[in-house]
């Protein structure tokens, strides 16, 4: 075993995955000849030779297989090689003499390696002729016979390690199958009425560590007659022709790692067989076949259990996909209601949790969420939603796959603890990169029966520098209670996920190109209400200046001759045209503010604060108002909007004064990454269910005779500030004055740009 060690410390890691398939050692009960083509020159040999045929291996090195056997046996050999499948030769009898006529009879296997070397493994024999076709035939008829009167997949398990048994004669034989995290128990035992039982045991995962595992699947069978028999060693150890360990992937003899041997002696086990269970290229499960004592198993009779196995396995993988067929067919039915849902609904949520089957019944979960945009949708038993935002942002930050699904949470996500009562089990798909599908399963508290403690399952031994694991020596029963588990996902549920996801992912791709269709569409009539209101504003001025000029001349030219009412009317002419004027004016201040309109570049936010007292300096002089202000930073920002965006709060805050003189304030403060500001006044205050409908357009509080104004100074504000996009908003009492906030992004346009993408498609955009 080459291990890679890491001292002081130990790499434990390496010594659990420790290549084993390069052993250079094998078992003693056969030989070993690693062979050169073509002409079959034997380039290492087992250390037993001497003992089988009177030749000392070192003699046979460099020697060709000719030299040994008869040339008729030879060119049997040479032709069967030339096949493209070494099966068709397998086994092969072949008589070598020992000395005089005396001949040694052995079953030959021939294979090849990864690197191309010729491999021919002997084991003796006893008999003269293989296993008739017929005798398989009737073998595995019989148990089929027996296989086809079970009605479940428990029963008809127990049915194959009764039928191995019969036909090995093993003291036990176990079917083992490996859970989806690795560990494995046993579900069928067949044994003697005096062994220990371990049926219903779990093995913990490192009992069978992935070499192991990536061997059972390469090599459906494997022997050890005589668990305590001392290996032999290869004649060399290093291949000459590759300088390395010779690869015995697929050989019968190599000798198994010391440390399962030790598990087998721990185990009071001195044979062992043992059969792969592959289904979809993975290993599914074994066939364990133990003896107390050494048992050697003929190769006709191994390959005899090969097929028995490879046919019956056959049959439980037909059974499982019967099992799951009634629930993989009602998952998919489900799945095209909901699809349909999401096409019939407005908004493709709704489909999902509205009705009948909704997003619980997919999965058989007791709790979901939608985690879409800045909303979480809940249905069933769930987290609260403020936990929800912590673990969408875990699954962000920590998840890549298109599917993640566990069934202890908290092991992985620690804060999951507290709301193990509703999700301990977590099965996730992401639609994007911040939008989630989640469903939630309960903790359910197991009793899981261990063969022995699985926290103890191996022991790291150091002796004179000699670092290796030790297997645990107890087997005995060992319960542990299971907490902050729930029951596992099926397969069938986490493709019903995933298929889901594509039909969401398909919606929403569909809606956005409708929307982004609408948003263009919205864009352009917008785009001509503007245009038509600048136009409408601009050629209005013209006649109402005329209408202003012409009231003025009447009232300068016969003001003698007018009497008290037609000088009333007259000046109720003038203030309809003044205000009229100022109305044109906002609405042509409303239409140019848009975010093309806004050249953003590098602005000092007290130098547009003083254009803006400038502006409106006579009012603040008129009113006595005193206005302070903050140190104020640099911003990217356009200009003239932002001093627009002062003038209108501040004017809006002399406005709306109170008895007492306007004191008027303006703050800033930087937060992560957008800068905050305010203005503060003493006015008249507003009542907070207000706070909103101030910022809609031509909406008022007040008539236009308290206080004067078209009602749109705060709308444009409002638009300005969502243009830099950040945003405004007020904190107020009724006669404790109001504080307007208004926020400027960090980087501006630059921000703006790198979220453009998110600008246009606010679908996948928002959260």
């Amino acid at each position: 075993m080459e291990l890679n060690l890491q001292l002081p410390s130990i790499n434990v890691t390496s010594l659990k995955e420790a290549p084993i398939h390069t052993s250079r050692q094998i078992q003693p009960h056969g030989i070993l000849l690693v062979l050169a083509e073509p002409e079959l020159q034997i380039l290492q040999v087992s250390n037993n030779t001497w003992a089988v045929f009177g030749i000392e291996p070192e003699a046979m090195l460099q020697k060709k297989l000719e030299d040994l056997l008869d040339s008729y046996q030879l060119e049997r050999i040479k032709a069967g090689l030339a096949e493209a499948n070494l099966e068709f030769i397998n086994p092969t009898k072949l008589w070598f003499r020992k000395k005089g006529d005396e001949y040694i009879v052995f079953d030959a296997v021939f294979h090849r390696n990864s690197e191309g070397c010729l491999i021919l493994e002997l084991e003796p024999t006893f008999s003269q002729e293989n296993i008739p076709f017929l005798s398989f035939y009737h073998l595995a008829k019989a148990s089929i016979n027996q296989l086809e009167k079970t009605s479940n997949l428990r029963d008809f398990c127990q049915i194959i390690v009764q039928e191995v048994r019969k036909v090995t004669g093993f003291d036990r034989v176990m079917l083992y199958k490996f859970d989806h995290d690795g560990h494995g128990s046993v579900i069928a035992e067949e044994k003697l009425e005096t062994l220990e039982p371990y049926l219903g045991l779990h093995y913990p995962e490192s009992d069978i560590p992935k070499p192991a595992r990536k061997l059972f699947a390469s090599n459906s069978i494997r022997i050890i007659p005589d668990a305590k028999a001392e290996p032999v060693q290869l004649i060399p150890a290093i291949n000459p022709v590759s300088q390395r360990s010779v690869d015995l992937t697929n050989s019968i003899l190599r000798s198994a790692a010391s440390c399962h041997l030790e598990y087998l002696h721990n185990m009071g086990v001195g044979a062992s067989l043992t059969i792969s269970l592959i289904k979809d290229q993975k290993l599914w499960g074994l066939i364990a076949c133990h003896h107390q004592t050494p048992k050697f198993v003929s190769y006709e009779l191994r390959k005899a259990c090969e097929f028995l196995g490879r046919v019956i396995f056959a049959e439980i993988s037909a059974r499982e996909e019967t099992e799951d067929y009634d629930y993989r067919m009602n998952l998919t039915h489900i799945q095209s209601l909901l699809v349909e849902y999401m096409s019939q609904e407005e908004n493709f949520i709704d489909g999902l949790v509205k009705h009948q089957p909704n997003l619980l019944d997919l999965t058989s979960a007791q709790g979901a969420a939608v985690c879409f945009g800045d909303r979480c949708t809940l249905i069933g038993e769930t987290p609260a939603e403020e936990d929800l935002n912590f673990l969408v942002q875990w699954l962000k930050n920590n998840v890549d796959e298109e599917v993640f699904y566990t069934n202890s949470l908290p092991q992985v996500y620690p804060d999951a603890e507290k709301f193990k009562n509703v999700a301990s089990g977590l099965l996730a798909i992401p639609i994007s990169k911040r939008n989630y599908v989640l469903w939630f399963r309960p903790e359910v508290i197991q009793t899981v029966n261990w063969g022995g403690d699985p926290h103890k399952a191996f022991e790291v031994s150091q002796t004179n520098g000699d670092v290796r694991l030790c297997p645990r020596k107890s087997f005995e029963l060992w319960k542990e209670t299971v907490k902050l588990t729930s029951l596992p996902w099926q397969y069938v549920e986490i493709k019903a996920a995933l298929e889901l996801r594509k039909a969401i992912v398909n919606i929403v791709l569909r809606q956005a190109d409708e929307l982004a269709q609408l948003a263009q569409d919205l864009e352009r009539s917008n785009a001509e209400l503007k245009k038509f209101a600048y136009v409408a504003s601009h050629d209005l001025q013209e006649p109402l200046n005329q209408v202003a000029n012409y009231v003025q001349l009447l009232e300068m030219r016969y003001n003698e001759e007018l009497d008290e009412d037609a000088k009333e009317f007259i000046g109720f002419a003038v203030q309809g045209v003044s205000l009229m004027q100022t109305l044109i004016d906002d609405v042509l201040a409303y239409s140019k503010v848009d975010t093309q309109a806004i050249a953003f570049q590098l602005t000092e936010v007290e130098t547009a604060l003083e254009h803006a007292l400038s502006n409106l300096r006579q009012r603040i002089a008129e009113t006595g108002t005193v206005i302070t202000y903050d140190p104020l930073p640099t911003v990217m920002a356009g200009s003239t909007q932002l001093m627009q965006l002062f003038q209108n709060l501040i004017a809006n805050a002399i406005k709306f004064r109170s008895d007492n003189p306007p004191r008027i304030h303006v703050g800033a403060e930087r937060l992560e990454d957008e800068w905050l500001f305010w203005v503060r006044d003493n006015g008249i205050g507003i009542e907070p269910k207000f706070s909103d409908r101030i910022f809609v357009i031509f909406q008022r509080l007040h008539t236009r005779d308290e206080y004067p104004g078209t009602g749109m100074g705060l709308a444009i504000c409002k638009k300005i500030a969502e243009c830099h996009r950040g945003r405004i908003w007020v904190e107020s009492q009724l006669g404790e004055g109001a504080t307007f906030y208004f926020t400027i992004p960090v980087g501006g346009r630059e921000r703006e740009r790198r979220n453009g993408r998110q600008a246009q498609n606010h679908l996948f955009g928002r959260g």
